[in-house]
């Protein structure tokens, strides 16, 4: 793949993914196929800003960690009202983190 793709791809997935997934992800990028490429594009990439909205206001029934992808800390989080909201305000600091580890998790099974 183009060096010029990689670069707008990198800048394109900077703030959701960790930065210390950039390099591993660049050297997946350069292995790649053009004809791949767009499989990669169309990863389904969950926002941390909107992961830290619904945390803030449907946290306590799980929400957000439904919608990064972490069913079981959701469940736990609905069934026991957000860790009796304990889960739920330390989650407010962790989300954000959580989805980009997420996000970076899908995007290495890709390939």
């Amino acid at each position: 793949m183009d060096s010029n793709k990689i670069s707008a791809i990198l800048v394109s997935l900077q703030g959701k993914i960790p930065p210390e997934y950039a390099f591993a992800i660049r050297q997946k990028l350069e292995s790649l196929d053009d004809d791949k490429e767009y499989v990669f594009l169309a990863a389904d990439l969950k926002s941390p800003l909107v992961s830290l909205v619904l945390s803030l206001v449907l946290g306590v029934y799980g929400i957000d960690r439904f919608y990064i992808g972490d069913t079981t800390m959701g469940i736990l989080k609905l069934v026991t009202c957000g860790g009796l909201g304990i889960w739920t305000v330390i989650d407010w600091f962790l989300i954000m983190d959580a989805t980009k580890q997420k996000n970076a998790e899908k995007l290495m099974q890709i390939f």
